[in-house]
Protein backbone atom coordinates (compact mmCIF):
# COMPACT_ATOMS: atom_id res chain seq x y z
CA UNK A 1 0.00 0.00 0.00
CA UNK A 2 2.56 1.98 0.80
CA UNK A 3 3.94 1.55 -2.26
CA UNK A 4 1.11 2.68 -4.36
CA UNK A 5 0.74 5.32 -2.20
CA UNK A 6 4.14 6.85 -3.10
CA UNK A 7 3.83 6.20 -6.62
CA UNK A 8 0.43 8.31 -7.18
CA UNK A 9 2.25 10.66 -5.55
CA UNK A 10 5.23 11.15 -7.56
CA UNK A 11 2.57 11.05 -10.74
CA UNK A 12 0.57 14.07 -9.31
CA UNK A 13 4.05 15.54 -8.09
CA UNK A 14 5.02 15.48 -12.18
CA UNK A 15 1.93 16.52 -13.16
CA UNK A 16 1.98 19.73 -11.25
CA UNK A 17 4.69 20.70 -13.30
CA UNK A 18 3.14 19.84 -16.23
CA UNK A 19 0.21 22.15 -15.58
CA UNK A 20 2.12 24.75 -15.17
CA UNK A 21 3.66 24.60 -18.62
CA UNK A 22 0.43 23.47 -19.79
CA UNK A 23 -1.90 25.82 -18.68
CA UNK A 24 0.17 28.43 -20.19
CA UNK A 25 0.32 26.75 -23.43
CA UNK A 26 -3.46 26.40 -23.63
CA UNK A 27 -3.97 29.92 -22.80
CA UNK A 28 -1.92 30.71 -26.07
CA UNK A 29 -3.38 28.53 -28.13
CA UNK A 30 -6.95 29.62 -26.96
CA UNK A 31 -6.33 33.79 -27.61
CA UNK A 32 -3.75 33.85 -30.32
CA UNK A 33 -4.27 30.61 -32.08
CA UNK A 34 -0.07 29.93 -31.62
CA UNK A 35 1.54 26.15 -31.24
CA UNK A 36 4.09 27.74 -29.07
CA UNK A 37 7.47 25.36 -30.17
CA UNK A 38 9.59 27.97 -27.89
CA UNK A 39 7.53 27.19 -24.47
CA UNK A 40 10.15 24.36 -23.53
CA UNK A 41 12.99 26.69 -24.18
CA UNK A 42 11.30 29.63 -21.88
CA UNK A 43 11.59 26.47 -19.22
CA UNK A 44 14.86 25.81 -19.92
CA UNK A 45 16.50 29.01 -20.15
CA UNK A 46 14.45 29.86 -17.22
CA UNK A 47 15.84 27.50 -15.32
CA UNK A 48 19.36 28.03 -16.13
CA UNK A 49 19.27 31.95 -15.18
CA UNK A 50 17.84 30.87 -11.75
CA UNK A 51 20.67 28.15 -11.11
CA UNK A 52 23.20 31.31 -12.33
CA UNK A 53 21.24 33.94 -10.04
CA UNK A 54 21.12 31.45 -7.46
CA UNK A 55 24.97 30.58 -7.40
CA UNK A 56 26.00 34.08 -7.32
CA UNK A 57 23.66 35.34 -4.62
CA UNK A 58 22.50 31.95 -2.42
CA UNK A 59 18.59 33.31 -2.73
CA UNK A 60 15.97 30.83 -4.19
CA UNK A 61 14.00 33.55 -4.06
CA UNK A 62 15.62 36.41 -6.73
CA UNK A 63 17.07 33.55 -8.73
CA UNK A 64 13.18 32.87 -9.55
CA UNK A 65 11.88 36.31 -9.88
CA UNK A 66 14.77 37.31 -12.00
CA UNK A 67 14.72 34.20 -13.82
CA UNK A 68 10.83 34.54 -14.19
CA UNK A 69 11.54 38.05 -15.60
CA UNK A 70 13.86 37.35 -18.06
CA UNK A 71 11.61 35.06 -19.34
CA UNK A 72 9.03 37.83 -19.72
CA UNK A 73 10.72 40.42 -21.77
CA UNK A 74 11.75 37.17 -24.36
CA UNK A 75 8.07 36.18 -24.75
CA UNK A 76 7.23 39.58 -24.65
CA UNK A 77 9.80 40.97 -27.09
CA UNK A 78 8.74 37.54 -29.55
CA UNK A 79 4.97 38.77 -29.55
CA UNK A 80 5.59 42.14 -30.44
CA UNK A 81 7.76 42.07 -33.24
CA UNK A 82 7.39 38.82 -34.43
CA UNK A 83 4.96 37.11 -33.59
CA UNK A 84 1.80 39.45 -34.61
CA UNK A 85 2.88 39.90 -38.03
CA UNK A 86 2.44 36.33 -38.47
CA UNK A 87 -1.38 36.58 -37.09
CA UNK A 88 -2.97 34.05 -39.09
CA UNK A 89 -0.06 32.30 -40.80
CA UNK A 90 -0.12 28.82 -38.56
CA UNK A 91 3.25 27.47 -40.91
CA UNK A 92 5.03 30.93 -39.92
CA UNK A 93 4.28 30.60 -36.48
CA UNK A 94 5.45 26.96 -35.99
CA UNK A 95 8.64 27.71 -37.85
CA UNK A 96 9.43 30.63 -36.00
CA UNK A 97 8.94 29.47 -32.95
CA UNK A 98 10.86 26.29 -33.47
CA UNK A 99 12.82 28.82 -35.14
CA UNK A 100 13.47 30.97 -31.64
CA UNK A 101 13.64 27.56 -29.55
CA UNK A 102 16.66 26.06 -32.08
CA UNK A 103 18.87 29.48 -31.13
CA UNK A 104 17.85 29.15 -27.54
CA UNK A 105 18.77 25.34 -27.29
CA UNK A 106 22.26 26.79 -28.65
CA UNK A 107 22.62 30.11 -26.89
CA UNK A 108 21.97 27.62 -23.34
CA UNK A 109 24.69 25.00 -24.50
CA UNK A 110 27.08 27.86 -25.25
CA UNK A 111 26.83 29.37 -22.41
CA UNK A 112 25.90 26.71 -19.62
CA UNK A 113 27.76 23.68 -21.36
CA UNK A 114 26.14 20.20 -21.40
CA UNK A 115 27.44 18.98 -18.28
CA UNK A 116 23.48 18.85 -16.35
CA UNK A 117 22.86 21.02 -13.31
CA UNK A 118 20.44 21.23 -10.77
CA UNK A 119 19.54 24.50 -8.48
CA UNK A 120 20.02 24.42 -4.87
CA UNK A 121 17.11 23.87 -3.03
CA UNK A 122 16.12 26.52 0.09
CA UNK A 123 16.88 24.27 3.64
CA UNK A 124 12.92 24.76 4.16
CA UNK A 125 11.92 22.36 1.21
CA UNK A 126 14.71 20.11 2.04
CA UNK A 127 14.10 16.72 3.25
CA UNK A 128 10.75 14.75 3.73
CA UNK A 129 7.47 15.07 5.61
CA UNK A 130 6.82 12.22 7.05
CA UNK A 131 3.08 10.83 7.33
CA UNK A 132 2.53 7.91 8.64
CA UNK A 133 5.11 4.82 6.89
CA UNK A 134 5.28 6.73 3.84
CA UNK A 135 8.21 9.93 2.94
CA UNK A 136 6.87 12.47 0.70
CA UNK A 137 9.54 14.74 -0.65
CA UNK A 138 9.07 18.27 1.03
CA UNK A 139 10.26 20.07 -2.65
CA UNK A 140 7.60 17.82 -4.36
CA UNK A 141 4.99 19.23 -1.99
CA UNK A 142 6.27 22.54 -2.74
CA UNK A 143 5.70 21.64 -6.52
CA UNK A 144 2.21 21.06 -6.01
CA UNK A 145 1.66 24.50 -3.68
CA UNK A 146 2.69 26.36 -6.36
CA UNK A 147 0.93 24.63 -9.25
CA UNK A 148 -2.14 25.11 -6.94
CA UNK A 149 -1.66 28.72 -6.86
CA UNK A 150 -1.39 29.30 -9.90
CA UNK A 151 -4.48 27.53 -10.88
CA UNK A 152 -6.17 29.11 -8.72
CA UNK A 153 -4.96 32.56 -9.91
CA UNK A 154 -5.77 31.44 -13.60
CA UNK A 155 -9.16 30.58 -12.68
CA UNK A 156 -9.92 33.70 -10.55
CA UNK A 157 -8.52 35.49 -13.80
CA UNK A 158 -10.87 33.93 -15.88
CA UNK A 159 -13.86 33.93 -14.32
CA UNK A 160 -14.04 36.75 -11.55
CA UNK A 161 -12.71 39.81 -13.33
CA UNK A 162 -13.70 41.71 -16.48
CA UNK A 163 -10.15 40.74 -18.50
CA UNK A 164 -11.08 36.90 -17.87
CA UNK A 165 -14.04 38.09 -19.70
CA UNK A 166 -12.44 39.19 -22.39
CA UNK A 167 -9.92 36.33 -22.56
CA UNK A 168 -13.29 34.16 -23.02
CA UNK A 169 -14.37 36.01 -25.30
CA UNK A 170 -11.60 36.14 -27.53
CA UNK A 171 -10.96 32.51 -27.11
CA UNK A 172 -14.46 32.00 -28.40
CA UNK A 173 -14.62 34.33 -30.78
CA UNK A 174 -11.48 36.75 -31.63
CA UNK A 175 -13.25 38.72 -34.29
CA UNK A 176 -16.50 38.98 -32.60
CA UNK A 177 -14.20 40.41 -29.41
CA UNK A 178 -12.66 42.72 -31.68
CA UNK A 179 -16.00 43.99 -32.88
CA UNK A 180 -17.42 44.42 -29.76
CA UNK A 181 -14.34 47.01 -28.78
CA UNK A 182 -12.38 44.36 -26.86
CA UNK A 183 -8.81 45.30 -27.95
CA UNK A 184 -7.60 41.76 -29.02
CA UNK A 185 -3.73 42.56 -29.61
CA UNK A 186 -3.06 44.22 -26.64
CA UNK A 187 -4.93 41.52 -24.56
CA UNK A 188 -2.90 38.75 -26.87
CA UNK A 189 0.47 40.63 -25.71
CA UNK A 190 -0.84 40.49 -22.13
CA UNK A 191 -1.96 36.89 -22.22
CA UNK A 192 1.73 36.33 -23.79
CA UNK A 193 3.48 37.91 -20.82
CA UNK A 194 1.22 36.37 -18.35
CA UNK A 195 2.13 32.79 -20.01
CA UNK A 196 5.72 33.47 -20.66
CA UNK A 197 5.64 34.73 -16.73
CA UNK A 198 4.35 31.19 -15.78
CA UNK A 199 6.97 29.00 -18.05
CA UNK A 200 9.54 30.95 -16.16
CA UNK A 201 8.32 30.24 -12.58
CA UNK A 202 7.77 26.60 -13.72
CA UNK A 203 11.67 26.23 -15.36
CA UNK A 204 13.21 27.79 -12.23
CA UNK A 205 10.85 25.75 -9.70
CA UNK A 206 11.14 22.64 -11.62
CA UNK A 207 15.43 22.66 -12.36
CA UNK A 208 15.09 21.93 -8.42
CA UNK A 209 13.09 18.89 -9.42
CA UNK A 210 14.14 17.84 -13.09
CA UNK A 211 18.18 18.65 -13.39
CA UNK A 212 18.88 21.40 -16.09
CA UNK A 213 20.80 19.80 -19.53
CA UNK A 214 20.34 20.77 -23.26
CA UNK A 215 17.42 19.11 -25.12
CA UNK A 216 15.48 19.31 -22.04
CA UNK A 217 13.45 21.94 -23.51
CA UNK A 218 12.45 19.54 -26.60
CA UNK A 219 12.41 16.44 -24.33
CA UNK A 220 9.49 17.86 -22.03
CA UNK A 221 7.67 20.00 -24.79
CA UNK A 222 5.66 16.77 -26.06
CA UNK A 223 4.60 15.52 -22.65
CA UNK A 224 3.39 19.18 -22.26
CA UNK A 225 1.62 18.73 -26.17
CA UNK A 226 -0.42 15.45 -25.19
CA UNK A 227 -1.83 17.22 -21.77
CA UNK A 228 -3.27 19.58 -23.70
CA UNK A 229 -4.41 17.31 -26.60
CA UNK A 230 -6.00 15.42 -23.91
CA UNK A 231 -7.54 18.50 -22.21
CA UNK A 232 -8.47 20.58 -24.65
CA UNK A 233 -7.27 23.42 -26.11
CA UNK A 234 -8.27 26.96 -24.34
CA UNK A 235 -9.72 25.14 -21.10
CA UNK A 236 -8.16 25.32 -17.91
CA UNK A 237 -9.89 22.43 -16.64
CA UNK A 238 -8.77 20.40 -19.04
CA UNK A 239 -4.74 21.30 -18.57
CA UNK A 240 -5.34 20.23 -15.07
CA UNK A 241 -7.26 16.89 -15.71
CA UNK A 242 -4.60 16.06 -18.46
CA UNK A 243 -1.68 16.99 -16.09
CA UNK A 244 -2.77 14.22 -14.13
CA UNK A 245 -3.44 11.85 -16.45
CA UNK A 246 -0.47 12.28 -18.65
CA UNK A 247 1.95 12.45 -14.90
CA UNK A 248 -0.32 9.23 -13.71
CA UNK A 249 0.64 7.35 -16.56
CA UNK A 250 3.91 7.92 -17.43
CA UNK A 251 4.83 7.36 -13.92
CA UNK A 252 3.83 3.98 -13.35
CA UNK A 253 4.51 3.43 -17.18
CA UNK A 254 8.33 4.00 -16.24
CA UNK A 255 8.23 2.35 -12.96
CA UNK A 256 6.68 -1.08 -14.49
CA UNK A 257 7.28 -1.46 -18.28
CA UNK A 258 10.19 1.27 -18.51
CA UNK A 259 10.79 -0.23 -22.31
CA UNK A 260 7.46 1.06 -23.18
CA UNK A 261 6.96 3.99 -21.49
CA UNK A 262 6.83 6.15 -24.66
CA UNK A 263 3.88 3.45 -25.70
CA UNK A 264 1.69 4.19 -22.66
CA UNK A 265 2.16 7.65 -22.71
CA UNK A 266 0.89 8.15 -26.23
CA UNK A 267 -1.83 5.54 -26.22
CA UNK A 268 -3.70 8.29 -24.20
CA UNK A 269 -3.74 10.85 -27.63
CA UNK A 270 -3.94 8.43 -29.52
CA UNK A 271 -7.32 7.17 -28.36
CA UNK A 272 -8.49 10.67 -27.55
CA UNK A 273 -7.91 12.36 -31.12
CA UNK A 274 -9.59 9.21 -32.23
CA UNK A 275 -12.87 9.38 -30.02
CA UNK A 276 -12.70 13.05 -28.85
CA UNK A 277 -10.56 15.11 -31.00
CA UNK A 278 -11.00 18.82 -29.21
CA UNK A 279 -10.16 17.10 -26.31
CA UNK A 280 -11.80 16.41 -22.98
CA UNK A 281 -13.03 19.72 -22.34
CA UNK A 282 -12.62 20.97 -25.65
CA UNK A 283 -15.24 22.75 -27.77
CA UNK A 284 -16.85 20.61 -30.89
Amino acid sequence: MEYWGLQVFYGVSYAGLLFLLASGLTLIFGVMRIVNVTHGSYYLLAGYIGYSIMKVSHSYLLGLVIGTACIVLIGLFMERFFLRKLKGNDLGQFLLTTGFALVIQDLALIIWGGTPRTIPIPKLLTGSLEIGTMHFPRYRLFILFVAFLIGLALWLLQKKTGIGANIRAAIDNSEMAQAMGINVPVLSMGVFGLVAMIAGIAGVVGAGFLSLYPGLDFEIIPYVFIVVILGGMGSLEGAILGSLIVGLVDNFGKAFIPEMSYFTLFVPMALMLTIRPTGLFGKL
